[in-house]
């Protein structure tokens, strides 16, 4: 132990921003890839059963009318706006990718990587279906297909960009940065 009962680092060991002498956690961008891996897929599977399944039919109505299946084609954002704007928002998504991958090697905080891992598989799922949907490359419309009471349609990549969301907030909030420090108060 060093003076003040710090850790002393050894010869050649890396330590943290922190606390000087603190090892430094471990990369977490395992973590990201993984449940950003996880998202995509359940995404662009789900997308795909309801565009086979749904496709001129009626709205399937379950748990007694508060979830219903229902398939809609969205060009625009959340809540259908901009709908004139497809390639705005394939530049938005991509930019947010490529700033989610730069970020990652910074990553020693699992809630950030779960975090990032839920924005960044929602973006690129959003991002799929903008580039290779119809009605044409870069102009695709997004396939929505959960309806909620009193809530406008919305899949899988827009659930987990809302959760990211939230846990982007809730970090800030609680001042933990990527690196899995606190913000001194």
């Amino acid at each position: 132990m060093a003076a003040g009962g710090r850790h002393a680092a050894a010869p050649g060991e890396v330590t943290g921003p922190g606390r000087p002498g603190e090892p430094l956690k471990p990369r977490r961008v395992a973590v990201l890839v993984g449940v950003a891996i996880f998202v995509f897929a359940a995404d662009l599977i789900s997308k795909t059963i309801v565009v086979a399944t749904l496709s001129n039919h009626p709205p399937v109505r379950l748990l007694g009318g508060f979830l219903t299946l229902t398939l809609l084609r969205n060009g625009g954002a959340a809540f259908s706006i901009g709908t004139s704007m497809t390639i705005v928002f394939t530049a938005i998504a991509a930019v947010v990718i490529i700033y989610i991958i730069r970020v990652a090697r910074n990553l020693r905080s699992t809630t950030w990587a779960i975090t990032l891992g839920l924005l960044l598989g929602g973006a690129t799922g959003n991002l799929g279906d903008r580039i290779f949907r119809s009605p044409g490359t870069f102009r695709g419309h997004v396939v929505d297909w959960i309806e909620l009471p009193h809530w406008p349609v919305f899949n899988v990549a827009d659930s987990s960009i809302v959760c990211g969301g939230i846990l982007v907030v809730l970090m800030a909030l609680l001042r933990i940065r990527m690196d899995g420090t606190r913000e001194p108060q």
